[in-house]
Protein backbone atom coordinates (compact mmCIF):
# COMPACT_ATOMS: atom_id res chain seq x y z
CA UNK A 1 0.00 0.00 0.00
CA UNK A 2 3.20 2.17 0.97
CA UNK A 3 4.62 1.80 -2.59
CA UNK A 4 1.25 2.47 -4.14
CA UNK A 5 0.83 5.79 -2.20
CA UNK A 6 4.56 6.77 -3.68
CA UNK A 7 3.44 6.22 -6.99
CA UNK A 8 0.33 8.28 -6.99
CA UNK A 9 1.43 10.94 -5.22
CA UNK A 10 4.63 10.76 -7.48
CA UNK A 11 2.66 10.73 -10.92
CA UNK A 12 -0.68 12.09 -10.39
CA UNK A 13 -1.04 14.39 -6.86
CA UNK A 14 2.71 16.29 -7.06
CA UNK A 15 2.03 19.20 -9.12
CA UNK A 16 -1.55 18.42 -10.12
CA UNK A 17 0.09 16.37 -12.85
CA UNK A 18 -3.19 14.46 -12.62
CA UNK A 19 -4.51 17.12 -15.00
CA UNK A 20 -2.68 16.31 -17.40
CA UNK A 21 -4.70 13.05 -18.35
CA UNK A 22 -7.80 14.74 -17.83
CA UNK A 23 -7.24 17.62 -19.91
CA UNK A 24 -5.57 15.50 -22.61
CA UNK A 25 -8.91 13.15 -22.39
CA UNK A 26 -10.49 16.05 -22.80
CA UNK A 27 -9.01 17.25 -25.90
CA UNK A 28 -8.63 13.60 -27.25
CA UNK A 29 -12.52 13.18 -26.87
CA UNK A 30 -13.27 16.86 -28.59
CA UNK A 31 -10.78 16.21 -31.32
CA UNK A 32 -12.75 12.63 -31.79
CA UNK A 33 -15.89 13.64 -32.43
CA UNK A 34 -15.20 16.33 -34.25
CA UNK A 35 -13.32 14.46 -36.65
CA UNK A 36 -16.13 11.77 -36.32
CA UNK A 37 -18.35 13.93 -37.35
CA UNK A 38 -16.38 15.92 -40.24
CA UNK A 39 -15.79 12.11 -41.34
CA UNK A 40 -19.36 10.97 -41.39
CA UNK A 41 -20.61 14.04 -43.64
CA UNK A 42 -17.70 13.36 -45.86
CA UNK A 43 -18.26 9.84 -46.01
CA UNK A 44 -21.99 10.03 -46.91
CA UNK A 45 -21.57 12.15 -49.20
CA UNK A 46 -18.53 10.27 -51.02
CA UNK A 47 -20.24 7.07 -50.85
CA UNK A 48 -23.48 8.15 -52.37
CA UNK A 49 -21.50 9.74 -54.96
CA UNK A 50 -19.52 6.02 -55.80
CA UNK A 51 -22.73 3.87 -55.57
CA UNK A 52 -24.98 6.13 -57.57
CA UNK A 53 -22.03 6.25 -60.20
CA UNK A 54 -22.29 2.20 -60.06
CA UNK A 55 -25.88 1.70 -60.03
CA UNK A 56 -27.08 4.17 -62.73
CA UNK A 57 -27.27 3.69 -66.36
CA UNK A 58 -24.98 6.11 -67.78
CA UNK A 59 -26.49 5.98 -71.17
CA UNK A 60 -29.86 6.92 -69.67
CA UNK A 61 -28.58 10.37 -68.43
CA UNK A 62 -27.97 13.30 -70.60
CA UNK A 63 -24.41 14.33 -71.37
CA UNK A 64 -24.17 17.07 -69.06
CA UNK A 65 -25.39 15.29 -65.99
CA UNK A 66 -22.75 12.06 -67.47
CA UNK A 67 -20.13 14.75 -67.77
CA UNK A 68 -21.03 15.58 -63.98
CA UNK A 69 -21.33 12.30 -62.49
CA UNK A 70 -17.67 11.39 -64.38
CA UNK A 71 -15.93 14.55 -62.75
CA UNK A 72 -17.44 14.03 -59.13
CA UNK A 73 -16.83 9.95 -59.64
CA UNK A 74 -13.35 10.98 -60.60
CA UNK A 75 -12.91 13.28 -57.84
CA UNK A 76 -14.29 10.73 -55.20
CA UNK A 77 -11.66 8.27 -56.16
CA UNK A 78 -8.71 10.29 -56.59
CA UNK A 79 -9.54 11.10 -52.73
CA UNK A 80 -9.92 7.87 -51.62
CA UNK A 81 -6.43 6.53 -52.97
CA UNK A 82 -4.95 9.61 -51.53
CA UNK A 83 -6.10 9.64 -48.06
CA UNK A 84 -6.29 5.95 -48.22
CA UNK A 85 -2.67 5.03 -49.29
CA UNK A 86 -1.03 7.57 -47.33
CA UNK A 87 -0.08 7.15 -43.63
CA UNK A 88 -2.14 9.37 -40.91
CA UNK A 89 0.55 11.13 -39.07
CA UNK A 90 2.43 12.58 -42.71
CA UNK A 91 -1.28 13.76 -43.65
CA UNK A 92 -1.67 15.01 -39.77
CA UNK A 93 1.86 16.62 -39.96
CA UNK A 94 0.98 18.18 -44.06
CA UNK A 95 -2.51 20.10 -42.57
CA UNK A 96 -0.83 21.52 -39.44
CA UNK A 97 2.49 23.29 -41.70
CA UNK A 98 1.22 23.73 -44.76
CA UNK A 99 -2.43 23.68 -45.65
CA UNK A 100 -3.80 24.67 -42.43
CA UNK A 101 -1.08 26.47 -41.52
CA UNK A 102 -2.66 29.94 -40.59
CA UNK A 103 -5.04 28.21 -38.38
CA UNK A 104 -3.88 29.08 -35.02
CA UNK A 105 -6.08 26.49 -33.19
CA UNK A 106 -4.35 23.20 -32.99
CA UNK A 107 -7.45 21.14 -31.76
CA UNK A 108 -9.36 22.27 -35.07
CA UNK A 109 -6.15 21.56 -37.24
CA UNK A 110 -6.10 18.11 -36.02
CA UNK A 111 -10.05 17.67 -35.51
CA UNK A 112 -10.11 18.44 -39.31
CA UNK A 113 -7.19 16.02 -40.17
CA UNK A 114 -8.32 13.42 -38.65
CA UNK A 115 -11.88 14.22 -39.96
CA UNK A 116 -10.63 14.02 -43.40
CA UNK A 117 -8.59 11.15 -43.23
CA UNK A 118 -11.61 9.11 -41.76
CA UNK A 119 -14.33 9.97 -44.45
CA UNK A 120 -12.39 7.63 -46.54
CA UNK A 121 -12.91 4.87 -44.81
CA UNK A 122 -16.11 5.71 -43.59
CA UNK A 123 -17.13 6.45 -47.18
CA UNK A 124 -16.19 2.65 -48.04
CA UNK A 125 -17.90 1.49 -45.10
CA UNK A 126 -21.17 3.26 -45.89
CA UNK A 127 -20.60 1.92 -50.13
CA UNK A 128 -20.13 -1.29 -49.04
CA UNK A 129 -23.67 -0.93 -46.83
CA UNK A 130 -25.63 0.49 -49.59
CA UNK A 131 -24.53 -1.94 -51.97
CA UNK A 132 -25.77 -5.08 -49.58
CA UNK A 133 -28.78 -3.26 -50.29
CA UNK A 134 -30.59 -5.56 -52.84
CA UNK A 135 -31.23 -3.42 -55.94
CA UNK A 136 -35.10 -4.46 -55.80
CA UNK A 137 -35.45 -1.96 -52.81
CA UNK A 138 -34.69 1.08 -54.90
CA UNK A 139 -36.68 -0.28 -58.32
CA UNK A 140 -39.44 -0.68 -55.70
CA UNK A 141 -39.28 2.94 -54.54
CA UNK A 142 -38.85 3.84 -58.15
CA UNK A 143 -42.09 2.27 -59.06
CA UNK A 144 -44.02 3.79 -56.18
CA UNK A 145 -43.22 7.22 -57.46
CA UNK A 146 -40.43 8.30 -55.09
CA UNK A 147 -37.40 9.95 -56.66
CA UNK A 148 -33.70 8.66 -56.56
CA UNK A 149 -32.97 11.28 -53.72
CA UNK A 150 -36.35 10.24 -51.90
CA UNK A 151 -35.35 6.40 -52.40
CA UNK A 152 -31.79 6.76 -51.04
CA UNK A 153 -32.44 8.91 -47.75
CA UNK A 154 -36.29 7.07 -46.93
CA UNK A 155 -35.16 3.28 -47.88
CA UNK A 156 -31.48 2.45 -48.73
CA UNK A 157 -29.58 4.70 -46.27
CA UNK A 158 -31.57 3.25 -43.77
CA UNK A 159 -30.72 -0.44 -44.34
CA UNK A 160 -26.81 0.14 -45.18
CA UNK A 161 -26.55 1.95 -41.82
CA UNK A 162 -27.61 -0.98 -40.12
CA UNK A 163 -25.77 -3.40 -41.79
CA UNK A 164 -22.43 -1.03 -41.62
CA UNK A 165 -23.03 -0.56 -37.76
CA UNK A 166 -20.34 -3.44 -37.05
CA UNK A 167 -18.19 -1.68 -39.30
CA UNK A 168 -18.58 1.99 -38.49
CA UNK A 169 -17.88 0.56 -34.39
CA UNK A 170 -14.28 -0.09 -35.50
CA UNK A 171 -13.59 2.56 -37.73
CA UNK A 172 -15.22 4.89 -34.46
CA UNK A 173 -12.59 2.95 -32.22
CA UNK A 174 -10.14 2.80 -34.64
CA UNK A 175 -10.64 7.03 -34.95
CA UNK A 176 -10.20 7.54 -31.14
CA UNK A 177 -6.65 5.36 -31.16
CA UNK A 178 -5.47 7.25 -34.00
CA UNK A 179 -5.63 10.56 -32.03
CA UNK A 180 -3.13 9.64 -29.78
CA UNK A 181 -0.37 11.07 -32.39
CA UNK A 182 -1.65 14.57 -32.22
CA UNK A 183 1.34 15.04 -29.94
CA UNK A 184 3.48 15.82 -33.01
CA UNK A 185 2.27 18.96 -34.05
CA UNK A 186 2.31 19.76 -29.55
CA UNK A 187 -1.39 19.03 -28.66
CA UNK A 188 -1.91 17.90 -25.31
CA UNK A 189 -3.66 15.40 -25.86
CA UNK A 190 -4.00 12.08 -23.29
CA UNK A 191 -0.78 10.31 -25.06
CA UNK A 192 1.17 13.54 -24.90
CA UNK A 193 0.63 14.13 -21.24
CA UNK A 194 1.35 11.03 -19.88
CA UNK A 195 4.37 12.21 -22.15
CA UNK A 196 4.70 15.37 -20.30
CA UNK A 197 4.31 13.82 -16.66
CA UNK A 198 7.05 10.85 -17.56
CA UNK A 199 9.21 13.62 -18.45
CA UNK A 200 8.85 14.87 -15.24
CA UNK A 201 9.47 12.34 -13.24
CA UNK A 202 12.07 10.44 -15.61
CA UNK A 203 9.78 7.59 -15.78
CA UNK A 204 7.65 6.78 -18.70
CA UNK A 205 6.45 3.26 -17.20
CA UNK A 206 3.71 4.45 -15.10
CA UNK A 207 2.01 7.50 -17.19
CA UNK A 208 2.07 5.19 -20.22
CA UNK A 209 0.57 2.50 -18.40
CA UNK A 210 -2.16 5.05 -17.11
CA UNK A 211 -3.06 6.44 -20.48
CA UNK A 212 -3.49 3.12 -22.07
CA UNK A 213 -5.50 2.41 -19.08
CA UNK A 214 -7.67 5.43 -19.69
CA UNK A 215 -7.73 4.50 -23.53
CA UNK A 216 -8.82 0.69 -22.83
CA UNK A 217 -11.44 2.07 -20.78
CA UNK A 218 -12.91 4.68 -23.21
CA UNK A 219 -12.94 1.99 -25.86
CA UNK A 220 -14.87 -0.51 -23.72
CA UNK A 221 -17.50 2.58 -22.61
CA UNK A 222 -17.81 2.70 -26.55
CA UNK A 223 -18.47 -0.96 -27.18
CA UNK A 224 -20.82 -1.31 -24.44
CA UNK A 225 -22.94 1.60 -25.68
CA UNK A 226 -22.82 0.74 -29.60
CA UNK A 227 -23.94 -2.86 -28.40
CA UNK A 228 -26.81 -1.40 -26.52
CA UNK A 229 -27.63 0.07 -30.00
CA UNK A 230 -27.09 -2.49 -32.24
CA UNK A 231 -29.13 -4.86 -30.14
CA UNK A 232 -32.62 -2.37 -30.35
CA UNK A 233 -31.82 -2.43 -33.85
CA UNK A 234 -32.06 -5.71 -34.06
CA UNK A 235 -35.29 -5.88 -32.14
CA UNK A 236 -36.68 -2.96 -33.84
CA UNK A 237 -36.13 -5.32 -37.37
CA UNK A 238 -38.29 -8.57 -35.60
CA UNK A 239 -41.47 -6.38 -34.73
Amino acid sequence: MEYLKEIIDKFFITDDRWRYFTDGLLITLQVTAGALLLGLVIGIVVSIIRSSHDQIKQEELSLPARTVFWLLNTAARLYLTVIRGTPTLVQLLLFYFFFLQNLESKVMAATIAFGINSGAYLAEIFRSGIMSIDQGQMEAGRSLGLSYTVTMRKIILPQAFKNALPALINEIITLLKETSISGYIGLNDLTRGAEIVGGATYEQLIPLLAAAVVYLAVVMFFTWIMGIVERRLRESDRR
